[in-house]
């Protein structure tokens, strides 16, 4: 998973989402992203499970410029237990 989310995160042009969601009708998990904030379950009907936010206001403080590094550090912090939780409730 995170090596088809980390590169969706990097390329989204400018300000923008990627996301792990979960798609109810063929109950598997897809990674998408979303330009600006367009909202996952409007424009793709994936639930949402883990979202990175790759707005530069996200990152810059504390990665300036490089997405990359950010990206990566991302999945050392995310709370699995919650996305785990999430992916229950969306498939009950």
């Amino acid at each position: 998973m995170k090596n088809s989310m980390a590169p969706a995160a990097v390329g989204v042009q400018g300000s923008g989402w990627a996301w792990l969601g979960y798609n109810k009708k063929s109950d598997r998990l897809e990674i998408a992203t979303c330009p600006n904030q367009d909202p996952l379950e409007a424009t793709t009907g994936l639930v949402p499970i883990v979202g990175i936010d790759v707005w530069e206001h996200a990152y810059y403080v504390d990665y300036r410029n490089v997405r990359p590094d950010y990206v990566n550090a991302f999945f050392e912090i995310v709370n699995w237990d919650v996305a785990e939780q999430r992916l229950k409730d969306a498939s009950a």
